[in-house]
Formats: C-alpha cells, sequence, structure tokens
C-alpha cells in the first residue's frame, strides 16, 4: 500500500475504532455537550470527535517537511489543545480568538519565509491572516447539526487532495486525503441522530487546516488562491451571510445564536437528515464545480463562480421567506387569548 492508499484508509479505521471506544470512557462525561436555548439537540452528547479525528491524522501530520508545513502542523496542534480546553471548561472568547490569530500570523510569516515567493505584500499578508482565522472560526460556527461538519470535511478535503494528486504536489495530497479520511471515519458516529459530536478540539483545527492549507497550495503553485475557499464555500457562505445580517442588525454576533441558514431551517421544520443529504449534495456539487473551474478557461471559470454566488445569494434568500413564512403561520395557528 503507497502512501496516499494508506492515507485514504488507515485515518476512517483508526477514528472510527478511537471515537467508539472514547464514547465508553471518562472522558465522554468530560467533554458532554448540554442542550440549551441555542442548541438544536434535545439531549446530552458528547463532544469527543475531534480527539479521534487528531489521533487519526497525527501519524501523516509528522509526515511533514519545510518550515510552512511544520508551521501548520504545530499551530494545529497548539488549536487543538485550546479547543480541547475551550471543550473542558468554556475558555473566554478573548483566549480562543487570540489563539485563532497567533496562529494564522504564524502560518502566514512561515509561508512568507519557506522560499516560495509571497505575491500579495504586507497588506495581502494581512488580508490572509485574517481570512485563516475566519475560517478557524466559521467552521466552529458551522458544527451545529448532525453531519454537517464531518461531511464538508470529508467531501471539502478530498477536493483538495485530487487537486494535489493531479497537480503532482503527493506530500501535500496525502495531508488532505489524511483528514478526509478521518472525517469519514468521524461521520457514522455523527450521522442523524447524532451519538457524538466534533466538538471545538475539532471543529477549530479542521477550519484552520482549510485555511492554512489552501494558503501553501496557492503558494506552492498546486492551486489558484480561490480554489480552496470556493472548495468551502457552502459554509463561508453560511456563516459570512448570518455574520452580516447580525451586524446589521445590530445584535452581538460574538454570542451564539441560531440564525445560521442551516439552523433556521431546522427551526422551519427540515428534520436533521433532510439537512445533512441536502448539504452533502450542495457541498459535492461546489467541490465539482470547484474542479472544473480549475481546469477551464478565464471565461468558464468566471461563468462558474458568479452561477454559485447568484445560486447562494438566492438560497439565503429562499431560507429567509421561509423562515418568515414558518413563523407567520405559527402566529395565525396560535389561540387568541380571549378578553376577561
Amino acid at each position: 500500500m503507497n502512501a496516499l492508499g494508506a492515507a485514504a484508509i488507515l485515518p476512517a479505521l483508526v477514528a472510527g475504532i478511537a471515537i467508539a471506544m472514547l464514547r465508553g470512557s471518562a472522558w465522554a462525561l468530560y467533554l458532554t455537550d448540554h442542550p440549551n436555548a441555542r442548541s438544536l439537540h434535545d439531549k446530552p452528547v458528547p463532544r469527543i470527535g475531534g480527539i479521534g479525528i487528531a489521533l487519526a491524522v497525527l501519524p501523516f501530520a509528522l509526515l511533514a517537511q519545510g518550515a510552512a508545513q511544520g508551521a501548520i502542523v504545530a499551530c494545529a496542534a497548539v488549536l487543538f489543545v485550546v479547543s480541547l480546553a475551550d471543550d473542558v471548561r468554556s475558555l473566554p472568547i478573548e483566549v480562543r480568538l487570540s489563539a485563532h490569530a497567533v496562529a494564522a500570523g504564524v502560518v502566514v510569516l512561515a509561508a512568507a519565509a519557506d522560499g516560495q515567493p509571497w505575491p500579495w505584500g504586507v497588506w495581502g499578508a494581512l488580508g490572509v491572516a485574517l481570512a485563516i482565522a475566519w475560517a478557524t472560526n466559521l467552521y466552529n460556527f458551522m458544527d451545529g447539526s448532525d453531519g454537517l461538519a464531518g461531511g464538508m470535511g470529508a467531501i471539502g478535503f478530498a477536493a483538495l487532495g485530487l487537486a494535489a494528486v493531479d497537480a503532482g504536489a503527493a506530500a501535500l495530497a496525502a495531508a488532505c486525503v489524511a483528514i478526509a479520511s478521518a472525517c469519514a471515519g468521524f461521520l457514522p458516529h455523527n450521522l442523524p441522530p447524532a451519538r457524538v459530536f466534533m466538538g471545538d478540539c475539532g471543529a477549530v483545527p479542521l477550519g484552520f487546516l482549510a485555511g492554512a492549507l489552501g494558503l501553501h497550495g496557492a503558494l506552492a503553485g498546486t492551486w489558484p488562491w480561490w480554489f480552496a475557499p470556493f472548495v468551502f464555500s457552502p459554509f463561508i457562505a453560511d456563516a459570512t451571510i448570518t455574520l452580516g445580517l447580525r451586524v446589521a442588525r445590530r445584535q452581538p454576533f460574538w454570542r451564539a445564536h441560531r440564525d445560521h441558514g442551516y439552523q433556521r431551517l431546522v427551526l422551519s421544520g427540515w428534520s436533521k437528515r433532510r439537512l445533512a443529504v441536502s448539504a452533502w449534495a450542495l457541498m459535492f456539487a461546489v467541490a465539482m464545480s470547484a474542479l472544473l473551474a480549475r481546469d477551464s478557461a478565464g471565461f468558464e471559470r468566471y461563468v462558474i463562480i458568479f452561477v454559485w454566488l447568484a445560486a447562494f445569494a438566492l438560497m439565503a434568500m429562499a431560507i429567509g421567506w421561509l423562515t418568515r413564512r414558518k413563523a407567520q403561520a405559527a402566529r395565525v395557528d396560535s389561540p387568541i387569548p380571549r378578553m376577561p
């Protein structure tokens, strides 16, 4: 079995077995997510999936070469530890955001000093660092319904792996495929109704790796700069639109809420299984479109990207319409209190 074949099979087995074992351990008690007013689940669920994913990816992470790859692995490990501590006992938001920002900054500095020409200048470096920090957070934002974060991890990183294989970047391909495989091993435990959640210790490093490996591949010429954001655009669109609307309404965007598009669909009557299957189909279609756009001529590429931008806008409007219709129906069906 070659390295790529091992990366495609072994992490899924390790993650699946490790999570099954953790479900019966004390960790499941320490890392239990209890439902609250902002949750979509109605019973306690252990947040141990991220530990299994990390254990599955670790052997392949140790094979990283060069300053840039070493920085990515080291920062992902630090974010895993910080996020695990947050899962055990909630950390202040200042601590978490500072860790995300520092990790993003370190990766950008390491990438700029790794011998690859830096094409975007100082302001571009700042923008890239902010984008990686945003990816780190938004993946965590979207880990709120059964099957979503695991499905995106499996599909999104598999698409990056395919692009890396096509470009002959064997080490990057193995890393991306290993992450996708570990997410696939986690997914059976997270299918609706979920028996295990990923937790911050899984979602935060995955979001960081999506941004950091996307940058690494862009600087190495493995894919264009827009490719990784395109692949993960279903998550980016939902989280960004939701944040923008909360800022426009002068709501505290940093607090937990149930305003994301996927949350509103569930609250409007969609089952979690229907949401998961629909999200996987959307993610797969976007990933295939990104691979197609990567190999297309300029005009065709712009058409593909424009079509998906328009589609995301239409989906956001449709979700808003569905939510308003559900709220109006609830008001009509509610009994009118009689005057004394």
